[in-house]
């Protein structure tokens, strides 16, 4: 498949011309010599001759050629495909197979390009296009006509999943048939999916029944890299993984608050040819607990993110044994049991130089642990007892086990009414052999794990039977005698496992059933738990989607398509459970990309033997276009200096002395070669010190706007934050320089508060310099005030405007936090001025800011609300500058659309409000402004 295709191949033919045209420039003669003779040498030398006109010389007769040859193949639209790819195929359908798992989040833009080359490659063609992203939901497509395609195209985003591409292979069988002799691109990440144990041979099988060409497209090495975490010994233990050597051999992961503010850094580094990496954090239980989010430094996908919740904590749990000092030694003591099965998820305390069980609980209660184990501890002092009690009430999980002394003893600190004495193999009340576990009940915390058959229980305490037994029960034997029960007690809850700790009674403890037990009844400390009496839990309580993460790991809105999950799902994220939090902050859980024990693997690409493969490097296309003008340009220049040779201008006393004392042909030069320098965008001049990068910058605050190159919008642009800054300095006490413009790939962003980013969608995207620099200085604290000007044109619930298409695309590798319309008591809306809405040009558009937090339940109404910092985005869509704008005499430059008369003075108040609350954050929100804000309020 040739890589040269044409935009306008009929232009083509003009080529057919040239030999005529060779002709006709051979008979042309070049410029007659002028020679100066006396009349009497013209009389001596008149002689009648018959002479023949000089014919054009051969070099100049192909170099003319050339230029004619330059022209026609630059109006053909020559493109150079190096790949190939979407070209060629005659008029065959192309269906583009775009991998948009998080695997290709870390080179999405290249990704993007190479399929908008092979859409546009088809489109010259005239071939119809169909795309697909195999990471989402599978389902029936067509060929559309290429336009239609590139729309597709660009709402394709990275999925914050593993793609399942089996899912895709039915859809696929179904175009073919009915496009026969299609082409087939498929633009792979290189990571092994979710489910791809029939792709590639299916793909494979299908192009070649189907008679369809298969191209596939990937990075030389998959350049992803993802990150899993479990827990080990009471460390944090984090795995950066790559599916295959890529060299990015080392890295940073950093624990995260949830503000997002950094608690802790550990580096990473692969060894040789190896694909996982290991990183440790120790921390105090304090900061360990703080941690809500791990991630890779700098790789912007959902698979380098690992979300903590609450089942991640380690809570500090304290253990006291009732039992004499002979007693408490290794092997013989229930704690060293409790000790070891906890360590690896709990932070384990035991009491030091106490003197007997009431010191001891009291020196752990001090000590503000979130479990208090009580091992064969018998009756307690009331004093001891009461403060138990109040622990338990406060939040605290009290977990017991039996033991002699717990049996003899008689106390209100357990779930249930207890017989005294218990039940022993061959007692009073016994079995005949040692009894197992029965399965654990659906509304039971330990639903979903499986009782070995090898566990046998020797001995235990009854409870009394009741009418609230059952729903207290956890466990039971397979008689139905209940072996762990538990009772909620204010805000927290009582445990008992009605055998010991130790083997004397039971071999659980040798188990790995007693660790996954314990470790369930860890994570309920804090969280809700079924009153006492109420109805019994469901086997899965479902915890609807609060927050999640998009493909670039970023948290935000869970989509349309997002359900709840039960809320002891422990799988890997996905189409319908995206990775995030789900339920309460309190008590909800984590989904993350991967499972702890998961490992990225290369794609198995065997099966496609018969395929094309190239590189996503290697597959831009070149538009010859400028190239082919250019060389035309020069050889034009060329053919011109030959000619003014040919003709003797260029020798002594030619076209200069010709030219002498002629000034106005010297003008007309010189007019000629002006018109004749390509034009370029008018950029209105600033003085020195207002230069982005000047001394000015750093002196004085200034406002800042970017510069589109849109000269109709710039001069728009700072013209209203020229009139912005004189409102500012004549209404407030910040007297502001000189507004500058801006270009944020180039200038030192730092100097600004504030910039004004109008959307120009006839101009090119920013590049990625430029974005990368916007993100950290919206990271550092700046705002940046994006205005689309569309609120004219945009129509609620239709297609985007061409503005906020263009803006949703900026965005798209952007941190942007969640945003929500300002609502009526944020602080922007009071930060100097008392306004509800923020109108500029046009008054129908919608205000966006980054969205609040809830306020909490019960806390105090007041009449200005902030977030923990200022939103460093803002979203606009009334063209504020036009409403600021000023002339020099102070007149207003473009009428404002709407009926309010007193709408630009309310623009240029929305404007102060805004600067100011950049400057100040959030200080209006104190409690010290609320009495002036209510008497402002009640006027």
């Amino acid at each position: 498949m040739l890589g040269l295709t044409f935009a306008a191949p009929l232009a083509l033919a003009a080529l057919i011309g040239l030999p005529a045209l060779w002709f006709l420039l051979r008979v042309t003669p070049p410029r007659p010599r002028r020679i100066n003779f006396p009349p009497l040498k013209l009389v001596a030398d008149l002689i009648p001759q018959r002479q023949t006109p000089a014919r054009t010389p051969p070099w100049l007769l192909i170099l003319r050629l050339l230029i004619a040859a330059a022209l026609i193949l630059a109006v053909a639209g020559p493109v150079w495909n190096a790949g190939g790819i979407g070209a060629g195929g005659g008029r065959s359908a192309l269906l583009v197979l775009l991998d948009n798992g998080f695997p290709a989040a870390h080179d999405w833009r290249d990704r993007l390009r190479v399929a908008t080359d092979a859409v546009e490659g088809a489109a010259r063609d005239g071939r119809p296009v169909a795309v697909i992203g195999l990471a989402d939901a599978p389902a029936a497509f067509e060929a559309k006509t290429p336009a239609a395609a590139l729309e597709r195209l660009r709402a394709l985003a990275p999925r914050p999943i593993l793609p399942a591409r089996d899912a895709h292979l039915a859809a696929i069988e179904t175009f073919l048939d009915k496009n026969r002799g299609a082409g087939l691109v498929w633009i792979s990440d290189g990571v092994e999916g979710a489910s791809d144990t029939r792709f590639a041979k299916g793909l494979a099988d299908l192009a070649g029944d189907k008679g369809a060409a298969l191209t596939i497209l990937r990075a030389d090495r998959p350049p992803a890299l993802a990150l899993t975490a479990t827990e080990n010994a009471g460390k944090l233990v984090t795995h950066a993984l790559r599916a295959a050597p890529n060299g990015r051999d080392t890295g940073v992961i950093r624990a995260l608050d949830q503000k997002g503010l950094p608690l802790a850094e550990r580096d990473f580094a692969f060894a040789a040819d190896a694909t996982e990496a290991e990183a440790t954090f120790e921390l105090p239980v304090e900061l360990r607990n703080s941690i809500s989010r791990l991630e890779i430094a700098g790789e912007r996908s959902a698979g380098a993110v690992v979300l903590q919740d609450e089942r991640g904590k380690r809570r500090r749990v304290g253990l006291v044994f009732g039992g004499t000092l002979d007693q408490a030694q290794p092997l013989l003591a229930p704690t060293y049991y409790l000790a070891r099965a906890l360590q690896p998820f709990a932070d384990v305390q035991e009491p030091r130089g106490a003197k007997g069980t009431a010191e001891s609980i009291n020196q752990l209660l001090d000590n503000q642990v979130s479990v208090l184990v009580l091992a064969d501890v018998g009756a307690l002092d009331e004093k001891t007892t009461a403060r138990i009690e109040s622990f338990v009430k406060e939040g605290g999980m009290l977990l017991r086990f039996a033991g002699p002394r717990l049996a003899a003893g008689n106390d209100p600190l357990v779930p249930v009414r207890l017989r005294r004495g218990g039940r022993t193999l061959g007692g009073t009340l016994s079995w005949d052999s040692p009894k197992t576990l029965a399965p654990f009940p659906p509304e039971s915390p330990f639903a979903g794990l499986t009782p070995p058959a090898d566990i046998g229980v020797r001995r235990q305490i009854l409870a009394e039977p009741d009418g609230d037994l059952p729903n207290r029960t956890w466990a039971s034997l397979q008689d139905g005698t209940p072996i762990v029960t538990a009772q909620k007690r204010g805000l927290g809850t009582i445990v008992l496992f009605h055998v010991t700790a130790d083997t004397t009674w039971s071999n659980l403890p040798l188990s790995g059933l007693f660790i996954d037990m314990l470790r369930r009844v860890v994570a309920l400390a804090g969280a809700s738990a079924p009153a006492q009496g109420e109805a019994p839990r469901a086997a899965a309580p479902v915890l609807a989607p609060r927050v999640t993460l998009d493909g670039f790991g970023a948290l935000g809105s869970p989509p349309a398509s997002a359900t709840a999950v039960s809320a002891d799902y422990a799988d890997r994220a996905t189409m319908e459970h995206p990775p995030g939090f789900y339920g309460p902050p309190d008590g909800g859980i984590s989904v993350n990309a991967l499972k702890p024990d998961d490992r990225l693997k290369p794609l198995d690409t065997a099966a496609l033997d018969g395929a094309r493969f190239g590189s996503l490097a290697g597959a831009a296309t070149v538009d010859l276009r400028p190239g082919l003008f250019t060389l035309a340009l020069l050889l034009l220049a060329l053919d011109t200096l030959a000619g003014l040779w040919l003709g003797g201008f260029l020798r002594r006393g030619g076209l200069a002395s010709r030219l002498r004392g002629r000034p106005a042909a010297l003008a007309l030069a010189g007019a000629v070669l002006l018109a004749s320098l390509p034009a370029f965008p008018v950029r209105a001049e600033e003085p020195a010190v207002n230069r982005p990068n000047g001394i000015e910058s750093a002196l004085v605050t200034r406002l800042a706007y970017v510069i589109t190159g849109d000269a109709a919008v710039d001069e728009a642009s700072r013209t209203g934050l020229t009139g912005l800054t004189q409102m500012l300095a004549t209404r407030t006490a910040l007297e502001p320089g000189e507004p500058a413009g801006i270009d944020p790939a180039k200038d030192e962003l730092a100097f600004y508060p504030l910039i004004y980013w109008p959307i120009a969608p006839s101009r090119p995207q920013p590049s990625e310099t430029a974005i990368r620099k916007i993100d950290a200085f919206m990271r550092n604290g700046g705002t940046v005030l994006f205005d689309t000007r569309d609120a004219l044109t945009a129509r609620p619930g239709g297609p985007p405007t061409p503005e906020a298409a263009y803006l949703r695309t900026m965005l798209a590798t952007l941190e942007v936090p969640e945003l929500e319309p300002v609502p009526l008591d944020h602080v922007l809306t009071k930060a100097f001025y008392l306004v509800d809405s923020f109108p500029g040009r046009y008054a129908t558009g919608q205000t966006w800011v980054e969205a609040l937090p809830p306020a909490a339940e019960g806390a105090e109404r007041r009449p200005a609300r902030a977030g923990d910092g200022v939103s460093p985005i803002i979203i606009t869509g009334n063209d504020l500058a036009a409403a600021w704008a000023i002339d020099r005499r102070g007149e207003p430059l473009y009428p404002v659309v709407g009926g309010d008369q007193r709408q630009r003075e309310m623009a240029f108040r929305g404007g102060v409000n805004i600067v100011m609350y950049t400057l100040t954050g959030n200080y209006k929100a104190d409690q010290v402004h609320v009495p002036a804000l209510l008497e402002r309020l009640g006027q």
